[in-house]
């Protein structure tokens, strides 16, 4: 049944590159995705794949200039980051680090509770790993309001 939920999450946000084999292969070994599915595309290419990491899913592919889809070495600047919760942000730090992410924030306790870092992989795509889980300050009773 291809239209039934086949993880709990209900967001899969995509990512393009402009070597999306060689980023695939990254996000896997720095960041601990695990490759579900790569649909291979001509030249080397990937049309479409999908990564987990907890119940989460990536999709990621080759950038597709036709549809204006480019990476975000092309566009010239970063227009988002993805945000990722982890149980253990120590360990993923490390591993991250050992396998060449550019940290641009280093691992630390935030002041609305979470511990986490920042970081960039290849080809300067943002990512943020930490404790942090949306949705904790929900209820109005947020300390921090309007300091965000």
């Amino acid at each position: 049944m291809p239209n039934a939920p086949a993880t709990p999450s209900n967001l899969y946000p995509s990512l393009y590159y402009d070597d999306a084999p060689r980023a695939i292969e990254f996000l896997c070994r720095a960041f601990g995705f695990e490759k579900r599915m790569v649909v291979p595309g001509p030249d080397g290419t990937v049309r479409h794949s999908e990564l987990s990491l907890g119940s989460g899913v990536l999709m990621v592919a080759s950038v597709k200039a036709e549809r204006g889809l480019k990476s975000v070495r092309a566009a010239g600047g970063v227009t988002g980051a993805v945000c990722a919760r982890v149980a253990d942000p120590d360990a993923h730090f490390a591993r991250a680090k050992a396998a060449g992410a550019v940290i641009t924030q280093p691992l630390k306790d935030e002041d609305y509770g979470s511990r986490g870092y920042m970081c960039e992989d290849p080809e300067g795509q943002q990512w943020y790993f930490g404790t942090y889980s949306p949705g904790a300050w929900w209820d109005g009773n947020d300390p921090h309001a309007g300091k965000h």
